[in-house]
């Protein structure tokens, strides 16, 4: 060792130098343990669909139980269905309204939402799920007669009333509802005119045919000596009752306007 670093000096440099990195070592820890990190930020959870959106209160499965020949359970299940497709036509009529922007700044505020079913969501119903492939008209004319309430929407009520008669409806009720579907102007009747409408958009034109409406004129000819009962010129509810009666096969004289029995199975196994 030499004297001018006595070993006493080089204890304390050494000392000192490891203080000063213990030093260090502590004051970046402690520079890195005080550094605020920046707060996460608040994802927003996605709220499940409430279930009381779904959930058909009693007074409503009371009031359809009394009108309708369905079960509690089933009562619930259509209920969900009828909701979905509501919330299915929000959506579409939201997106209506976000494409025509315009019109919607001079009408000023939008108005409210009516709840129910449009006329494509329902005519989509009756070809997907209950086989009713139709001429445009006729669909429209069944559309009718299910909106009760003239608010071009199928509500609740109807469409309780209106799957009821359709699953279940006894022959008197389905006869009134093809009935009301025929009588175009529904007053009460069914022409010779309401029946060439119904029939010339039915029939299979052929090419060779000079004039296809003769063809549906014969027709409405026909058929109106076989339902007019008692030779008014005009059809009425009784005289399609009686005719029904006797040649039920003529129910659906004028379009298809009621679900296969298939279909009526394929549907009700559904809400089991």
């Amino acid at each position: 060792m030499s004297e001018e670093n006595p070993p006493e000096i080089l204890s304390m440099r050494g000392g000192i130098l490891v203080m000063k990195g213990v030093s260090r070592f502590l004051s970046a820890t402690r520079s890195r343990s005080f550094i605020e990190t920046p707060p996460k930020p608040k994802v927003k959870k996605k709220m499940p669909e409430k279930e009381n959106t779904f959930k058909c209160s009693l007074k409503t499965i009371e009031i359809m139980k009394k009108e309708t020949s369905f079960s509690r359970s089933e009562i619930e299940t259509l209920y969900k269905i009828f909701k979905k497709l509501v919330v299915l036509n929000r959506r579409k009529s939201q997106q209506g309204k976000m494409n025509s922007t315009q019109t919607a700044a001079v009408i000023g505020k939008p108005n409210a939402v009516q709840e129910g079913i449009d006329r494509t969501i329902f005519r989509e119903i009756l070809h997907n799920t209950f086989d009713i492939v139709t001429e445009n008209m006729l669909m429209d004319r069944i559309f009718c007669v299910w909106d009760k309430c003239n608010n071009n929407l199928i509500s609740l009520e109807s469409w309780f009333k209106g799957l009821d008669l359709f699953l279940r409806g006894s022959l008197d009720a389905q006869i009134e509802f093809c009935f009301a579907v025929y009588d175009i102007n529904a007053d009460g009747f069914i022409t010779k005119e309401e029946m060439f409408q119904l029939l010339k958009n039915s029939l299979i034109k052929h090419p060779q045919e000079e004039d296809p409406e003769e063809s549906v004129k014969d027709l409405v000819d026909i058929v109106m000596k076989k339902l007019d009962a008692d030779k008014d010129g005009k059809v009425s509810l009784e005289d399609f009752k009686s005719t029904i009666a006797e040649e039920p096969l003529l129910l659906q004289a004028f379009g298809t306007c009621l679900p296969s029995d298939r279909a009526k199975e394929t549907f009700l196994s559904t809400m089991k």
